[in-house]
């Protein structure tokens, strides 16, 4: 197996399944893809991708657990589409089973609340996330919030973000908080 952070093997896609929790991944089969799943010695999944969009998922208690019985290496997952499911808040960052996730897509009608996204803060290599179709996406700051708030994310809704709208957000940043830019000033 390679190294580093490639991705490797087939996606693992249990989209469109009906699936009501994730521990309903291990009582059903995935969608038979354009290749077949590579599996390891002991049967389990060598992937760094899974499709659960288009289910009627609310939470993600389990996912963990329901990875380390499916994947043979868990914690590589960086590529996760939770789109058009049941959620209403994103779930903490430690429900998700890599830190190092790179690819997280989550559209639909779920989030309402764009300080939602302030949950994702924790995880520092998420290069690419798509939140279209939810509510959040027509206030006026949803961009700028999202670049403040993942500071390495590269692709916002299938859009490179841009080195103009990094300096834009963090004048914007200086402009809602002038408390805090009036401290760092006086101790610089």
């Amino acid at each position: 197996m390679s190294g580093g952070r490639n991705m490797f093997g087939s996606p693992v896609d249990f989209s469109f399944r009906e699936l009501n929790t994730v521990s309903d991944m291990l009582s059903d089969e995935p969608n038979p893809g354009t290749r077949p799943l590579k599996r390891d010695s002991e049967q389990k999944i060598l992937s760094a991708t899974l499709r659960l969009n288009n289910n009627f998922l609310s939470d993600l208690t389990g996912l963990m657990d329901m990875l380390s019985a499916l994947y043979a290496e868990p914690t590589r997952l960086a590529w996760l589409d939770l789109s058009f499911n049941e959620f209403q808040h994103i779930h903490p960052v430690r429900t998700l089973p890599a830190q190092d996730m790179l690819f997280l897509y989550v559209c639909g009608k779920c989030f309402c609340v764009l300080w939602e996204v302030d949950k994702l803060a924790a995880l520092p290599f998420l290069h690419t996330i798509t939140l279209h179709g939810n509510p959040i996406v027509t206030e006026r700051e949803y961009r700028a919030h999202l670049i403040g708030t993942l500071p390495h994310v590269k692709m916002i809704d299938f859009s490179a973000v841009t080195k103009q709208e990094r300096e834009l957000t963090s004048v914007w940043q200086r402009s809602r908080n002038p408390l805090k830019t009036m401290i760092h000033s006086k101790v610089d």
